[in-house]
């Protein structure tokens, strides 16, 4: 590929501040959200100083709600602890333009530990960057794309607050997939977005009509496994920060609407070896030509997908997304093109991926890849064979294993997970069930707007 637009080093950074063209650099991390969270510096100062030293922030943010209310019960950081910091560390390749902010740079930064300067483990980027250093030492790379769903409404995101999320006024009206009239009505929007991506730093192959009203999909060029995160990552706030400056609002909800179609977040993966995906190859597998790795990659993503589930869907909210026939898997299967299967193969040849459709729009990207890689992983080092491939509807198939149900369901098939611990350490492990539980939580004492139409009167 070309050099890509907006993408900036450290010498690019100081000409254009020197011009007066950056006047601001975004220095952020991931939350287990997949939020970004850090500071605005002065660019004049972040070159003196932020580019060599970084910053720090309050080792709560690995500890908190979405509320951002600290939580009890964390080992890695908490009140007895005193929570103090942890180092922001600029990863400089990820430096570029945030073209939908005037005058602004950012870049993400890896998070370190104060005292022995390490990666804090529990952190996304972290996890991430273990599972690509674990396939790394059999020589591999993995490739990877994610394609995100979002619908978009008229609503500013602050008369969305006012209305209680509720009445929201779509831009579509009626279903809009592939529809050329109906995307020319969010073209406003989407055309700023795939503007604003490919100017800073994230190519952007093409958008298209979703079946849900007002629902979009916006696709971005694939890249290496960390890259494609960040660039998802940026993808996200792009569009937020896009929607909030045209007065509209966006949202990567899993299940927005009962009586809509959910937001995915399709992940395509592949396995690389010098320059070249290792995938294809002479065995056949249905109607696949492919190699023992592609073979043994897809039985260990699919083995161990019931037991990583909560890093493919992380929220209450995700799971009511996996209904028949709405274009979301509710079955562990593998089939050849087909969109009622969780593992859809598609491509041939150097094209020859895996598409997982389980994870939604709602996850965080790192955890998810990072899920993707260390099955995928397991799966090479005990040659996992796939089951037999499934031809025809997967949702009718009652024999095959269905995705879990709830957030409470797949958290605990997590935290009993022995492939997890291995794979990503008992630390983690135990952070990470932590979180899932206390949303769970969260979500058990909520009173629902379900609730009161059901029961105000008639109970």
């Amino acid at each position: 590929m070309s050099t890509l637009r907006g993408m900036l080093t450290p010498k690019d950074l100081e000409t254009r501040v020197k011009a007066g063209d950056i006047e601001t650099v975004v220095v952020v991390f991931t939350d287990h959200y997949g939020r970004f969270m850090g500071k605005r510096f002065d660019a004049d100062f972040f070159l003196e100083d932020g580019l060599e030293h970084g910053t720090h922030a309050c080792d709560y943010l690995l500890t908190v709600d979405m509320e951002m209310n600290p939580v009890a019960g964390y080992r890695f950081a908490n009140w007895e602890r005193g929570y103090g910091d942890f180092h922001l560390v600029p990863d400089l390749d990820t430096l570029r333009v945030a073209s939908w902010l005037p005058k602004t740079a950012i870049v993400l930064c890896d998070l370190h530990d104060v005292a022995t300067d390490k990666r804090v483990t529990v952190a996304p980027r972290s996890i991430l960057r273990a599972q690509i250093e674990r396939l790394g030492a059999l020589g591999f790379t993995a490739q990877a794309a994610s394609e995100l769903e979002y619908y978009l409404f008229r609503d500013s995101y602050r008369d969305a607050a006012r209305k209680g999320w509720r009445d929201l006024e779509p831009f579509g009206w009626y279903l809009e997939d592939y529809h050329a009239l109906q995307g020319t009505r969010q073209e406003p929007f989407t055309a700023a977005a795939r503007r604003h991506l490919r100017d800073s730093g994230v190519p952007v192959e093409n958008s298209k009509g979703e079946w849900g009203l007002g629902q979009h999909e916006l696709n971005v060029r694939y890249a290496e496994a960390l890259v494609m995160a960040d660039r998802h990552s940026i993808y996200k706030q792009c569009l937020k920060e896009v929607a909030e400056s045209q007065g509209v609002s966006v949202t990567f909800m899993a299940k927005p609407a009962a009586d809509q179609a959910g937001s995915s977040c399709h992940l395509h993966m592949s396995v690389w070896k010098k320059d070249k995906n290792v995938f294809p190859g002479t065995k056949k597998l249905g109607p696949i030509a492919c190699s023992d790795t592609f073979r043994w990659f897809l039985g260990g993503w699919m083995a161990h997908a019931g037991e990583m589930m909560p890093f493919y869907a992380p929220t209450v909210n995700s799971y009511k997304r996996y209904q028949s026939g709405s274009w979301a898997p509710t079955r562990i299967a593998w089939s050849h093109d087909n969109r009622t299967a969780g593992f859809r193969v598609v491509g041939s040849g150097q094209s020859l991926r895996i598409e997982c459709r389980i994870p939604g729009a709602d996850c965080n990207v790192y955890l998810a890849f990072a899920a993707a890689i260390a099955s995928g992983l397991d799966g090479i080092q005990n040659e996992t064979e796939p089951p037999p491939m499934f031809t025809g509807d997967v949702y009718a198939a009652k024999e095959l294993p269905e995705v879990p149900k709830t957030l409470r369901v797949a958290t605990d098939s997590f935290a009993k997970s022995k492939f997890a611990r291995a794979a990503f350490g008992a630390d983690v492990v135990e952070h990470y069930v932590h979180f899932f539980r206390d949303e769970q939580a969260q979500y058990d004492k909520a009173v629902t707007d379900w609730e009161r139409q059901r029961y105000f009167e008639r109970i």
